[in-house]
């Protein structure tokens, strides 16, 4: 799990790519990225799989700000990213979020 972070010159964003590898997304058929920027719709923001089984997505975000997210697996199963920037407890469990700051 990582993320990749591009910060533009041309406006006040962060271009997040967000990575999955086959192992980490546990061989999932579908990951789908849950968290703050898009209002924690799990229809939002499926993941793209490619050929080698790695899952991933390209967000832009707000610079000077943090976002909490998770991974969804197969429509079932949360995971973290245990490469995030922080990890703060889950409003509506006793789950710990990722956080990214851009």
């Amino acid at each position: 799990m990582s993320f990749k972070k591009q910060y533009l010159k041309s406006k006040p964003v962060c271009k997040v790519t967000f990575k999955l590898s086959k192992e980490e997304a546990k061989n999932a058929d579908s990951v789908k990225l849950v968290g703050d920027f898009n209002n924690w719709d799990v229809e939002a923001l499926p993941m793209k799989k490619l050929k080698n089984g790695t899952f991933s997505s390209t967000v832009e975000l707000k610079k000077d700000s943090e976002y909490q997210f998770r991974y969804l697996l197969n429509d079932n199963e949360w995971e973290n990213d245990w490469n995030a920037d922080a990890y703060v407890t889950s409003p509506v469990s006793f789950d710990e979020n990722s956080v990214v700051s851009v």
